[in-house]
């Protein structure tokens, strides 16, 4: 019987790329890509992703709010379409990159409490 092993990281900006090889570890967690950006998924919905270098994160509005206004983070809009704001979406610089792993969890948890069981 082959055992299946989780594919390793790739094309991930650093520091994210340590996040990623703690969170391949968790139950469910899979690496993905959104919009050409490579992040993490829990089930089938992304919630966390590198883009130029910052870490993206799917949060509650609320929590987005908080991270804003605390400037901690600031708004994300779609890649594609800059008018269009994510609004359950924050990213994260470098400067608290120190908080990235804490938050990258927060956002897993969140993400798997919005799918259907």
């Amino acid at each position: 019987m082959e055992t299946l092993t989780k594919p390793e990281p790739s094309n991930i900006d650093t520091p994210f790329t340590p996040i990623v090889q703690k969170m391949l570890k968790e139950r469910g967690v899979t690496q993905a890509k959104m919009f050409g950006a490579s992040g993490l998924k829990i089930g089938r919905k992304m919630f966390a992703m590198s883009v130029k270098g910052e870490l993206i994160i799917k949060l509650p509005k609320e929590r987005v709010d908080i991270l804003i206004a605390s400037k901690q983070g600031k708004h994300f809009y779609h890649l594609f379409d800059k008018s269009r704001l994510m609004k359950e979406w924050v990213s994260i610089g470098h400067k608290h990159k120190s908080k990235w792993f804490k938050l990258v969890q927060e956002a897993k948890d969140f993400v798997a409490s919005t799918q259907k069981r």
